[in-house]
């Protein structure tokens, strides 16, 4: 993309009234926009980085024999009516509304219920189960108090994925897998060196679930962690006598919840009615799992982590481009070129080919946007015809020929 073409433009200086370094940086890099507080909109340069993330999420969850849905963001109140989560005392997070017609509906803030309902068209035998289901969708929640920039808001785009299978025993396999695609998944995005699979409460569902914990001084979370067995316990269980876990040997630090993974049993299955047969003959509940990420939350993490003083900072994986190319030359002939050469094989470039700014400006703006690899075409390059290049997290520069620069990158960035 040529950055001329860019709409979007970057501050120069923090947005007013932000209080979260996450959205302070993808507001001031021209990432996000702030409709309202909780609400944020993805402009071209954030949404890519969100598809990212959620291919990533996808392939992984492809490969333990996912498949993708979409359901829908209006809610039908009675099945929610039958599972006792409609009432306000019951979920005080809805978001209500009527129709036309005057009846009363709702914004999906999760979706056990009509995914339960819905599968009662698809699952009567022992011979169709288990199915795994995910979907990318946004949920709606009425948060009283909106903060941490992208990581917690009122809109947001959820991947929930769940399991529909014949007995806990088979559920178990599959918790397991889920599992380990979600530290795949976190590896694969940057993070895994600082997510812990955390012990949870597992609410009404399961004695316990699992959390999956990144540390940042930005979290809401406290977790004790065990440098011994690499495990860690959410503060909201370390006192379970179960667990036979001393905090006071364990490490105490904040951290944000990235994602989770829950046991649900039978609750939803046996209230919504949704049954199989088995082999012989008799009528079981479907035994269900939920397991969620939001990519959302995921790049606000990945922004509060990684940026520093001079603006964020992508992993590879999930960048909006690879390289950033700069254009310091009257003569744009060879830069025009680099850029055509370089999208042809595959290395996805925004190219800073605006007129009228100098060079400290076009610096500025690279590191503020954060994007892995920045080449720069100058005078002085073109005159030994190669281009400057500089990891966004080094300070080292190395002079790189023209034509050598489409395999230099590649086996960086492999």
């Amino acid at each position: 993309m040529r950055q001329s073409k860019l709409f979007t433009k970057t501050q120069k200086t923090l947005p007013k009234g932000e209080e979260s370094k996450n959205a302070q940086l993808l507001i001031q890099a021209g990432f996000i926009h702030k409709e309202m507080a909780g609400v944020y909109s993805f402009l071209p340069l954030g949404k890519r980085v969100m598809e990212n993330i959620m291919r990533i999420i996808r392939e992984e969850m492809n490969v333990i024999g996912g498949q993708e849905l979409l359901l829908t963001g209006l809610q039908n109140p009675e099945i929610w009516q039958t599972s006792g989560r409609w009432a306000d005392e019951a979920v005080d997070i809805w978001f209500k509304t009527k129709l036309k017609n005057d009846t009363e509906i709702g914004l999906s803030w999760t979706h056990e219920e009509p995914l339960t309902a819905l599968m009662r068209n698809h699952i009567s035998s022992y011979r169709d189960l288990p199915v795994y289901v995910y979907q990318m969708q946004t949920k709606f929640r009425n948060e009283l108090r909106a903060k941490s920039g992208i990581m917690r808001t009122r809109e947001f785009i959820m991947k929930d994925l769940y399991s529909f299978c014949k007995n806990e025993e088979e559920h178990k396999a599959f918790y397991e897998k889920a599992k380990q695609a979600y530290i795949k998944i976190f590896d694969h995005v940057g993070l895994g060196h600082v997510t812990y699979v955390t012990m949870a409460s597992g609410g009404s569902f399961a004695k316990y679930s699992h959390e999956f914990q990144t540390l940042t001084a930005a979290g809401e979370d406290i977790i004790y962690i065990d440098e011994q067995t690499k495990e860690a316990v959410n503060e909201e269980i370390i006192a379970d006598k179960d667990l036979g876990y001393d905090k006071n040997k364990l490490r105490k630090e904040k951290a944000v919840e990235v994602g989770n993974i829950f046991t649900l049993g039978t609750k939803y299955s046996e209230v919504l009615g949704l049954q199989y047969q088995d082999d012989q003959g008799n009528k079981r509940p479907v035994f269900m799992g939920s397991y969620g990420i939001g990519p959302a939350r995921v790049m606000g993490t990945i922004a509060e982590l990684f940026a520093d003083e001079k603006g964020l900072v992508w992993p590879s994986s999930v960048a909006p481009f690879l390289a950033h190319l700069l254009c310091l030359s009257d003569s744009v002939e060879e830069a025009d070129a680099l850029y055509e050469q370089l999208q042809s094989v595959g290395i996805e470039v925004l190219y800073d080919d605006r007129h009228g700014m100098s060079a400290g400006e076009k610096f500025a703006d690279a590191d503020l946007i954060g994007i892995p690899w920045r080449l720069v075409i100058s005078d002085k390059t073109l005159a030994s015809k190669s281009a400057e290049v500089k990891a966004r997290q080094s300070k080292e520069i190395e002079l790189v020929p023209l034509r050598e620069l489409p395999n230099y990158l590649q086996s960086k960035i492999s």
